[in-house]
């Protein structure tokens, strides 16, 4: 019997070098409000989701980043527009990968984070 989740990606976690800078850039990129959690086994910094039961979520950490284009892609939806995201992400010392993609359900353009972490800035449509 197959199995079909609400959600099959229930976590991420996010090597970065720097926890302070990673949280900065994050921030800035997405708007999210971020602290470094330091009650578990190593510091921390959570991705905000608002119903921790039916969405996916995850968190920063101290780690070692995969060597570019052999890690997995996580793409996080943007406060706004792509377009203004790239902006903010190239500024903040991302770097953009390639043309905007539009599908039915969102549009999207794949970028690495300052670590080089691979990211898709997603715009929900509507």
């Amino acid at each position: 019997m197959p199995f079909t989740p609400s959600n099959a990606l229930v976590w991420c976690e996010i090597p970065v070098s720097d926890l302070e800078k990673a949280v900065a850039f994050y921030s800035k990129v997405f708007g999210y409000e971020m602290t470094i959690d330091e009650n578990g086994p190593n510091p921390m910094a959570f991705l905000p989701v608002a119903d921790p039961q039916n969405g996916t979520a995850g968190h920063l950490y101290p780690g070692k980043p995969p060597a570019p284009g052999t890690g997995p892609t996580l793409h996080l939806a943007v406060p706004d527009t792509v377009e203004a995201a790239r902006d903010r992400l190239i500024e903040a010392g991302g770097a953009s990968e390639g043309p905007i993609i539009p599908m039915d359900f969102g549009r999207w353009c794949y970028a690495t984070d300052p670590d080089g972490n691979s990211l898709g800035l997603f715009q929900f449509a509507g």
